[in-house]
């Protein structure tokens, strides 16, 4: 679990998140959407540590990253796994040499161990024989699978995702959406997602925060987006006819 309290970050004369507090629940997707420049980006830029925010404290199970040690902050990030929003391969190495590449930096397995570990998250990710590929001979969604295998080869507590979706077509897109799920609920990790993606949302959003000019406008499951009032998420969940008629087919369902 994640606690997120009170949490101010500012550039310049710029102010960027303007006191979020939030919880992302462990054992959960838990996704941060809003439109650009909302404050999704450098949300999740603080909590990974990449940004060191002014005010306010975000905690990883009870210790809060800000009074953490550096030697103890090194152990909190190899409990994290991050998948970027464009993968983030090395093009020089194979899918194997990438996935693998988590286990040089943070543990002292041998590299008979590495090879089988490796092999066991290629696998969960439906990879069985692409160790020797290159990324450039792999397909978006077949990227985006390495980026996840190689986010949970060291069995992460905490798993961020950066619009994991981004430049997929939709049937891959819900494929890696799933993927994502299931292996939050094997593991049992902290899932938090950075998106815009409305299908997305629809589904794995078991925790949602809508943030608007860098505040949290609104907080629920995918289950009430559909039923609030609250105009600010409505005009961006409802910007196209589409999910106007979902919505309304959603509601007649529940009646």
């Amino acid at each position: 679990m994640i606690i997120v309290k009170d949490l101010h970050k500012s550039f310049g004369d710029a102010h960027i998140l303007k006191g979020i507090s939030t919880t992302f629940e462990k054992g959960k997707t838990n996704l941060i959407i809003g439109q650009s420049g909302s404050g999704k980006t450098v949300l999740l830029k603080c909590l990974l540590g990449l940004f060191t925010h002014e005010g306010g404290s975000i905690s990883y199970e009870g210790r809060r990253f800000s009074k953490l040690s550096e030697d103890d902050k090194r152990n909190l990030r190899a409990d994290i796994g991050m998948v970027f929003q464009g993968s983030a391969l090395f093009d020089s190495m194979t899918i194997a040499e990438n996935v693998k590449f988590p286990l040089r930096m943070f543990t002292a397995m041998t590299n008979s161990e590495m090879d089988d570990r490796v092999d066991t998250v290629l696998k969960r990710v439906n990879l069985v024989d692409a160790h020797k590929k290159m990324p450039s001979e792999a397909s978006g969604g077949m990227q985006k699978r390495v980026a996840i295998a190689r986010a949970i080869v060291n069995n992460p507590k905490y798993l961020f995702c950066d619009e994991p979706n981004s430049g997929l077509d939709p049937k891959t897109a819900i494929v890696i959406d799933n993927l994502i799920q299931e292996i939050t609920k094997e593991y049992n990790i902290t899932t938090v997602i950075n998106s815009h993606d409305m299908n997305s949302v629809m589904e794995i959003g078991e925790t949602i925060i809508f943030l608007k000019d860098g505040l949290k406008a609104w907080s629920g499951s995918r289950d009430n987006i559909f039923k609030t009032d609250n105009e600010v998420v409505t005009d961006f969940v409802y910007s196209s006819e589409l999910m106007k008629k979902v919505r309304q087919m959603y509601i007649e369902e529940k009646q």
